[in-house]
């Protein structure tokens, strides 16, 4: 047998007989009168701990069922909130107005189709058209994030940074929905920037660049804005796309 095995098992004898040595101590501490009171206290004691844990345990699965219970709410309420602010963006232009009863003597037909014929002749009006915005980031996705990713960024401070990059593509994107006749020059050179930016992998997607985040917001393209950039990337609110020196970030 080598001298380290050897050493082993003598170590796991010692400590097998000093916990029967303790064991043994303890045993004799039980039976002196004087200690008996208090060993039974704390054996009360650690009853009602036993009995406070159930409780705490059974509290902490009610607490998680509500919490499951505001996430979905919370779902809902997003989707709701996307719907009508989409119903609100697409009202139509000529709704159906309330029919008047008439009290009067008849109208004939001839005169009605006169009255008909110009409503039906008016050009519908062109619905505006939507532009596409970043959704907040939900408490659930921050906790979701990796530490490493948040440092100490906060579920705010990055909420704020959705809100200005929205502000961003809704100021770019009014401009390039607005006719080329109704601009002034600093408006139209924005425009053919905005054109000249464009490629293959960006058309039909809504994106903004380093440029428009300066024209439009308040915001600092510095180290900080940066780090939330990737957290939005993990929450898959916007993505990269690069060419010709530059970075586009796509809204998701």
């Amino acid at each position: 047998m080598a001298s380290s095995d050897l050493e082993d098992l003598c170590f796991h004898i010692n400590m097998k007989i000093s916990t029967i040595k303790k064991t043994l101590q303890l045993r004799n501490i039980g039976q002196e009168p004087s200690l008996k009171s208090m060993l039974c206290k704390i054996g009360h004691e650690m009853v009602l701990l036993h009995d406070l844990l159930n409780k705490m345990e059974a509290e902490v699965q009610q607490q998680e069922k509500l919490k499951n219970l505001l996430k979905e709410l919370q779902k809902s309420a997003e989707r709701d909130q996307i719907e009508a602010q989409h119903l609100r963006e697409n009202i139509p232009p000529h709704l159906p107005k309330p029919t008047q009863s008439i009290t009067g003597p008849t109208v004939k037909c001839e005169e009605q189709t006169k009255v008909v014929e110009p409503e039906r002749a008016k050009k519908p009006t062109k619905e505006p058209r939507l532009i596409k915005e970043a959704p907040l980031i939900t408490a659930e996705e921050f906790e979701s994030v990796p530490g490493y990713m948040k440092g100490r960024l906060t579920y705010d401070q990055i909420n704020a940074v959705v809100q200005e990059m929205n502000k961003a593509v809704v100021g770019k994107y009014k401009i390039l929905h607005q006719p080329l006749k109704s601009m002034n020059a600093a408006v139209r050179n924005l425009y053919h920037r905005f054109l000249e930016e464009e490629t293959k992998d960006t058309k039909g997607e809504f994106f903004i660049v380093e440029a428009d985040i300066k024209e439009f917001t308040q915001l600092k393209v510095d180290k900080r804005f940066h780090s939330i950039l990737n957290i939005l990337r993990h929450c898959q609110r916007v993505r990269e796309v690069r060419g010709s020196r530059l970075v586009r970030y796509v809204i998701c």
